[in-house]
């Protein structure tokens, strides 16, 4: 095996790119910005650019890496095809015949929110597992499932959309893909923010939350408040908790898991977070699936570029 990859994570704002032995380990880390100008034309070009330049820099020949590996954030066929990452500006790009002609190594391109629960598997929170659910909760809800150490992209690319699961049938506001009731309207950073404005508007209860401006609530506000035993806080983290781990518990009935790891920004609220998860999870399971382990990811904003990595080594 060749001793070098490049694992990519391609983003609204940054694209940051990881410089690895595949082994797994990361040598070097950096970001570029991501030019999404002109329908994002210049994106991949720049990734490549920045590519040859650190292989110019380290002295490492083109015949000793393996290739590249890219998340996106979009759907991804199985050529390899983009058919819209709406954050990027691209409708349908072939990246892995756009980069790979750029640069003139293989290219393997994913989901990144797939590519992202590979890294995790294979360097982070689900070391040694091969049937995997991964969740990010961040400023929307992103999901990767892996079954036997692979990704399941589904047909049209969009497996482990678990962020767009229906848990309200009776949500009036629409989420951002246009439907109602999805997962992330209520367990991401916006969503639990969104829950608890609601809360307290509807209510006279008091909260250390009513001393902060409700145009600058943030999700660590509320998790912050229920660690600190603020009783409105914790039922709030209760309620977004309890529609997670249903959610879970449904997916475990399709997949069977494992372990199920939580990422993401809202993660950082650590093992309050994921306890109150697992609690509701096993609550709502299939009794086969009742015990299946929760762990928080380790790898952080860089699961991305070692999930990039392990695409590249599934070829072996």
């Amino acid at each position: 095996m060749k001793k070098y990859a490049f694992g990519v994570d391609v983003g609204g704002t940054t694209c940051k790119i990881g410089l690895f032995e595949t082994s797994g380990k990361l040598i070097e880390k950096w970001e570029i910005k991501t030019n999404t100008k002109n329908n994002g034309a210049a994106i991949l070009p720049d990734v490549a650019a920045s590519v040859e330049a650190k292989l110019a820099e380290s002295g490492i020949g083109k015949d000793e890496v393996r290739g590249i590996g890219i998340g996106v954030p979009g759907p991804v066929g199985e050529d390899g095809v983009v058919s819209c990452c709406v954050n990027l500006g691209w409708r349908e790009v072939d990246v892995v015949r756009e980069l790979g002609t750029l640069t003139g190594f293989m290219v393997r391109v994913g989901n990144d929110a797939n590519v992202a629960a590979l890294g995790e598997m294979w360097q982070g929170g689900a070391k040694g597992s091969k049937n995997i659910v991964m969740v990010t909760l961040g400023t929307g809800v992103g999901g990767g499932v892996i079954v036997r150490g692979r990704i399941v992209p589904g047909f049209h690319g969009a497996g482990g959309e678990i962020g767009h699961l229906t848990v309200c049938a009776d949500e009036k506001e629409a989420c951002n893909c246009g439907r109602f009731g999805c997962l992330e309207q209520y367990a991401s950073a916006t969503g639990i923010v969104r829950v608890a404005k609601r809360y307290l508007d509807a209510c006279d209860d008091a909260s250390s939350l009513r001393d902060i401006d409700p145009e600058a609530l943030t999700a660590k506000d509320v998790l912050d408040a229920a660690k600190q035993g603020d009783a409105v806080a914790l039922e709030l983290v209760e309620e977004v908790c309890e529609i997670l781990g249903a959610a879970l518990s449904n997916i475990a009935c399709v997949v069977d898991p494992e372990i199920i790891v939580i990422g993401g920004g809202v993660s950082k609220a650590g093992e309050m977070l994921t306890d109150c998860i697992q609690k509701h999870f096993a609550a709502h399971a299939f009794s086969s699936c009742r015990n299946t382990k929760f762990a928080l990811a380790g790898l952080g904003n860089d699961a991305g570029m070692y999930g990039g990595v392990q695409l590249l080594l599934e070829e072996e």
